[in-house]
């Protein structure tokens, strides 16, 4: 009888057309694969974080499986992958040592209550809200602590809980080596160090395997060969297996503990969660229908797999950078790969445990040391010294070092503040007058507390004289803004002309100036531009063209130049150090600098015909794109790489007119051929043709221009620099397309029917992007 029928109604005949049969957890190729890939890095992790802390070995491997499972299944990042990290390692230590392991688990339940608590309260998006100097100076002192207490164990003693104790007793370690330990651990960091780098086609494929698992097993194998009496890893029987017991100690201090462990947990898991969106919207290729994630749901998922690991003994859980990066990166596709990688970690945890017991402690303990002095980031470093938040890194590292985690954290966040004041209230106003111009000079905040010192500045500006106020921050309060309006009506009411310029997107209110003489700056507003060489007739009719080009370049000297000479002084010290390579197409309406909203030293730019990129060994005699992307990728550094089309391109079109050509053809022709690939796939089936967020596109050039990013993107992968930065991961790519009519910029992503350009200013928020830049500049980091 039919469950959903009444109890008397016969069914004489099956039905005609039965419903097919779903799998109930159906779990993709490529989750599969993503899911070994991941479970092969956090074997060997799990239980060096587990040595780390001091904690049963076990327990690594608890927090491994729960973080995959629960997290998996209800988090709201589905491709981040959570379990011990490495920045919990410091906290963990500390409570084992003055409370015990079972307490430690204890409080590791408490956190994830309190962890539900605020995402039901929904303050998830209020921890992106912290300083990244902050973060990064508490990942730094983390590292350090890790690194430090590590280094003892690679030489073959015991650490001490203190940093300051364990640096006072690392002289006399010095002196008592272990040649034991010590061979394993430096054959463990030559693994690590060599197996990423190994050359040729036969180290691209070996490289497939992760280097932390290929350095602990040759370590194993190693000392197991060799006959080495050296400590190695101990798991006892399941049935001996500690749970989580009452908290018990001082009020205070176990509240301190939990606000802790929740502080560090959710900071790093929230973090994480928005990296990995960035990295899934800058993969192409078939994707999954994953939007971007929900920082509450995640929050919530996180505090259930820390009630769930501490009640099984496990250690605290967050989300983990690395096991993320390798899980997007592998192709992952769903929810479904950490879960299959949870599920294997406890299979392993079962039945692999005689293998595991061959591990040497040492070999561990250098793989933990090698993730502690990762996570002192020089990227970062430079980050917050061309921001001017020095003081903040350094005091929360120094404070998390030699205090411990949440007070760094603390001293951190107050210093962040106080910095944020001095900037806010300290504002300098200087007038100068040269050549007949009054020049008031604003640098600093513009706020009301400055308004008294900027009138009585003005006011020294005659009347009927020229003025221009340079406002040289990014801030202006609307107090601010109404005396310099002021200020400015009354100014040219008595015969005066006064000109209102910002360095960063600031306000210009002059008057434009007359065709004769160009005055344009990077920052001037670009509406109702002319350009210089179209604005006399004689050059539109193509006379002149030289005298105009001089009176283009005397403009810049006598106007620009001034202002931006300082800039570039320094930038001629220190020498370019871009984070971009921005390569587009030579149409004269494409401004790199003022779509990009970016200036001297920030992007690396590569223009030609057409914005392609050939793949290596098909330049025909120009290498010239290939010799751009080898000197951004391997001098300079850089971190991302942007390929930009635009609507209306002069090259697509000719290749749809004439498929550049045959034969040898023109140069032109010959090097249109590297768009070919481009028209080609055009032809492919609808559902894989890019698309703009909202709508199909208007024709087939600009179907052709959509297609021709991605598929130069493609080739861009090809290029040994940038394949080898790609599975470093040190490198991002992404799509762009600029339409000119429109003035509209659109970024790519993707989903399981088509390769999406989404709208830029509808689908990111400036504070949350600027968070977002933050956390992916290491994408390496645990």
């Amino acid at each position: 009888m039919s469950a959903c029928a009444p109890p008397h109604t016969p069914h004489p005949h099956p039905p005609h057309n039965p419903a097919p049969t779903r799998r109930r957890f159906p779990v993709a190729g490529a989750d599969l694969s993503a899911a070994v890939a991941v479970f092969l890095i956090a074997l060997p992790l799990s239980l060096g974080i587990a040595l780390a802390t001091g904690a049963p070995l076990q327990a690594g491997l608890v927090a491994a499986a729960v973080g995959g499972i629960v997290v998996g299944r209800l988090g709201g990042c589905p491709l981040q992958v959570s379990g011990p990290a490495a920045g919990l390692t410091v906290v963990t230590a500390d409570l084992i040592h003055r409370y015990g392991w079972r307490v430690t688990c204890g409080i590791t339940v408490l956190a994830g209550l309190a962890q539900l608590g605020l995402g039901c309260l929904r303050v998830a998006r209020g921890a992106l809200a912290v300083s990244p100097a902050v973060v990064h100076g508490m990942l730094a002192g983390i590292g350090i602590t890790i690194a430090v207490a590590q280094l003892h164990i690679v030489l073959g003693g015991n650490p001490d809980s203190s940093v300051l104790a364990n640096l006072r007793a690392l002289p006399a370690q010095l002196a008592d080596l272990h040649p034991a330990a010590m061979s394993m651990s430096v054959l463990t960091l030559a693994l690590l160090l060599a197996w990423p780098r190994l050359p040729g086609r036969a180290g691209r494929l070996l490289r497939r395997v992760p280097a932390a698992l290929v350095a602990v097993t040759g370590a194993a194998a190693t000392a197991a060969l060799t006959g080495l009496s050296l400590p190695r890893v101990e798991l006892p029987s399941w049935h001996s297996h500690a749970l989580a017991g009452l908290p018990e100690g001082p009020a205070l201090g176990l509240v301190a503990a939990v606000l802790t462990t929740t502080l560090v947990c959710s900071v790093q898991s929230l973090l994480g969660a928005v990296a990995v969106d960035k990295l899934v919207a800058a993969r192409t290729g078939p994707q999954s229908r994953i939007g971007r994630s929900d920082l509450d749901r995640e929050l919530l998922g996180q505090g259930a797999a820390n009630i769930v690991s501490g009640t099984l003994g496990g250690l605290p859980i967050a989300g983990v950078a690395v096991r993320s990066t390798a899980n997007v990166n592998s192709g992952a596709v769903s929810r479904n790969s950490t879960m299959v990688h949870g599920v294997l970690v406890v299979v392993a945890a079962l039945l692999m445990v005689p293998v595991l017991e061959e591990i040497p402690l040492a070999s561990l303990a250098a793989l933990v040391m090698a993730v502690g002095i990762q996570m002192v980031s020089l990227h970062h470093i430079r980050t917050v010294t061309r921001h001017r938040e020095v003081p903040v890194y350094a005091v929360t590292t120094l404070g998390v070092v030699a205090l411990g985690v949440l007070q760094g954290v603390f001293l951190g966040v107050a210093v962040a503040v106080a910095v944020a004041l001095h900037r806010l209230a300290r504002t300098r106003i200087t007038h100068h007058e040269k050549e007949g111009v009054h020049h008031v000079r604003v640098r600093g905040q513009l706020t009301f507390l400055a308004v008294p010192r900027l009138s009585r500045t003005l006011h020294l500006v005659p009347q009927g004289a020229h003025a221009v106020v340079e406002l040289d921050g990014s801030f202006m309060d609307h107090a601010a803004y109404e005396s310099l309006q002021d200020w400015r009506s009354s100014h040219t009411a008595r015969g005066g002309t006064a000109e209102l310029a910002g360095r960063r997107d600031g306000i210009r209110t002059a008057e434009r100036a007359p065709a004769t003489e160009c005055r344009c700056r990077p920052w001037t507003p670009w509406r109702n531009h002319q350009a210089c060489f179209a604005a006399a007739p004689a050059v539109r009719e193509g006379q002149g063209a030289g005298r105009e080009l001089a009176r283009g370049i005397s403009s810049f000297q006598r106007n620009t130049a001034p202002l931006v000479r300082e800039e570039l002084a320094r930038l001629a010290r220190e020498g370019q150090r871009p984070s971009q390579l921005f390569l587009t197409c030579a149409d004269s309406r494409l401004v790199t600098s003022m779509i990009t909203a970016s200036g001297p030293g920030d992007l690396f730019v590569v223009r030609n015909v057409g914005n392609l990129v050939p793949p290596p060994g098909e330049e025909h005699g120009d290498d010239s794109v290939a010799a751009a992307i080898e000197y951004a990728v391997d001098v300079l550094g850089v971190r991302s790489i942007t390929v930009c089309g635009h609507s209306g391109c002069g090259a697509m079109q000719a290749l749809l007119t004439t498929g550049a050509g045959q034969g040898d053809g023109t140069p032109l022709q010959r090097w249109l051929r590297h768009g070919l690939p481009s028209l080609a796939r055009t032809a492919g089936d609808p559902p894989g043709r890019p698309r703009l967020a909202g709508r199909e596109p208007a024709d087939t050039v600009e179907l052709l221009c959509l297609t021709n990013v991605v598929q130069q993107l493609a080739h861009l992968r090809e290029h040994g620099p940038v394949a080898r930065a790609l599975a470093e991961g040190a490198l991002e790519l992404h799509g762009m397309y600029f339409h000119v009519g429109e003035a509209q910029a659109y970024l790519l992503a993707g989903t399981e029917e088509a390769v999406v350009f989404e709208d830029v200013a509808g689908g990111i928020g400036g504070g949350e992007e600027a968070r977002e830049g933050v956390w992916v500049t290491s994408p390496g980091q645990v």
